[in-house]
């Protein structure tokens, strides 16, 4: 058996039903890798301390119901640092809320506890989830555990990096317009954004509204459907989440028809990714699979509107942040001293710039001429994927324009910004994507991890989960 840490959730689950190990072994395995990387790697904020009841409870519950126990119950979890776990601190990497302690559970943390599921700390990311590389956390960068010198991508790097690193079996992060799939491609993991409304965000500390999803960061595309079924679901708690078959409910084919723009494909995309691309592709159609060239032109825009809508959204949430109402709180010798010291010393920079960027586009001179097009632009883009599901199942794309890049070495926002090229379409439009890995490509001597990402329509997991599972069976 592999180590303990380095399991799989499907892989721990039979251990612990066979007897194999107990809770605790599988706990303390994790925090042992923990104490042993985090200090280097960073991917942990927090680590808790060991929750004596919650581990005998799940211990005894697999005693008591073998194989009708569920299969998260005792598994380890990493969990973001922007998802609230009732009495621990989720400050969402950021100084305006490093002081914050949460008063209840988020609905995805109340539902992994009655699994029995266990958590082993929050992760760092980039400061409110802005960023592509977990260089925007006020409490320091992560690290990526293949090439300590390049980003575990972000905003989710710290979930990606533990999981990884071994430093957590599976974990949750939010995916906002990549944010998900982007570190786990550049990890070597598999990425899960849901449709939106499958997963309830009440307790997720809000970027944009109409964007952020909660979804899973795993091992392999068994352990993301497990966790994702785990968490989804209806909410009281949460007006935008979705009943099952509110969308057309498509059935799984015995063969998928993959959906392929490449005429988004002809520029920027790295020639060694793409070769390796094709090569999967290659590989799917060997499998029985068939290509389908489709269009897409309105995607060439999607990066474009979706920079003017998530930070009007952002401007819009962190509104309530003034030092005032909430977060940190600077005095000056004027009531605007406390506004600007309180949210200059609580914002980072790049928070700083969105929320700038946000309110500008909302401002009665631009809201027209920027946020209102953008908006529009997103119904049409809709209305794209749409008619492209019609020939087929699933839209494929490299999940990331090249590997892992280093540290700095995208100091201009712009740049950053193209990381997320292939991913915002599926938050613009409400649609579940995933990211699986793809094989390697090798850069100055390191061997690095590339991700394919396929989208499919809303409600329509299972098929992700069916192209995914293909493509770990062709590598």
């Amino acid at each position: 058996m592999a180590k303990l840490n380095e399991l799989t959730i499907v892989e721990a689950a039979r251990a612990l039903r066979a007897r194999e190990v107990s809770v605790r072994d599988l706990w303390d395995a994790c925090i042992k890798a923990i104490e042993e990387k985090n200090p280097e790697l960073n991917a942990y904020l927090e680590v808790f301390a060991a929750d004596d009841a919650a581990i005998a409870a799940a211990q005894k519950r697999i005693d008591s119901e073998g194989e009708n126990a569920p299969l998260l119950c005792g598994i380890p979890l990493a969990i973001k640092d922007n998802i609230l776990i009732e009495g621990k601190v989720a400050s969402a990497a950021s100084k305006m809320l490093e002081n914050y302690r949460a008063t209840y559970d988020a609905t995805v943390i109340s539902k992994l506890k009655a699994q029995g599921a266990l958590f082993l700390g929050r992760t760092n990311m980039d400061e409110f989830a802005m960023g592509s590389s977990t260089e925007h956390s006020a409490f320091g960068r992560t690290l990526n555990p293949i090439d300590t010198s390049r980003v575990p991508g972000g905003s989710s790097g710290g979930s990606a990096s533990a999981v990884a690193a071994h430093l957590a079996l599976a974990a949750l992060g939010s995916d906002t317009g990549g944010s998900i799939r982007q570190p786990a491609a550049l990890t070597g993991l598999v990425g899960l954004k849901p449709t939106y409304g499958a997963v309830s965000r009440s307790g997720l500390i809000a970027m944009g509204s109409s964007l952020d999803q909660i979804g899973p960061l795993t091992k392999t595309v068994e352990d993301a459907r497990i966790l994702y079924e785990a968490i989804r679901g209806k909410d009281i708690l949460d007006a935008t989440t979705i009943s099952d078959g509110l969308y057309e409910t498509r059935k799984l084919p015995q063969s998928l028809r993959i959906g392929v723009p490449r005429h988004l494909l002809a520029e920027g995309v790295s020639a060694d990714v793409l070769a390796a691309f094709d090569a999967t592709l290659a590989k799917l159609t060997e499998a029985g699979h068939t290509l389908i060239d489709i269009e897409l032109p309105t995607s060439s825009h999607a990066l474009a509107a979706y920079y003017i809508i998530m930070p009007a959204e952002v401007s819009t949430n962190l509104a309530r942040l003034d030092g005032i109402r909430y977060g940190h709180a600077a005095r000056g010798t004027t009531l605007l001293d406390d506004y600007i010291d309180s949210r200059t010393e609580g914002f980072g920079e790049e928070t700083r710039r969105r929320i700038l960027l946000g309110t500008f586009v909302l401002s009665s001179g631009y809201i027209d001429a920027y946020y209102r097009k953008a908006d529009a632009a997103r119904a049409v883009l809709r209305r794209e994927y749409d008619k492209a599901f019609e020939s087929c199942d699933v839209i494929a794309f490299p999940t990331t324009l090249s590997p892992a890049f280093k540290f700095g070495e995208k100091s201009d926002p712009l740049s950053m910004y193209l990381e997320d090229i292939f991913t915002v379409t599926a938050n613009l439009t409400g649609m579940p994507a995933i990211s699986v890995p793809m094989g390697t490509v090798a850069r100055e001597g390191t061997v690095l991890p590339i991700g394919m990402h396929f989208t499919a329509p809303h409600q329509a997991e299972h098929i992700l989960f069916a192209a995914g599972s293909a493509v770990q069976v062709a590598q």
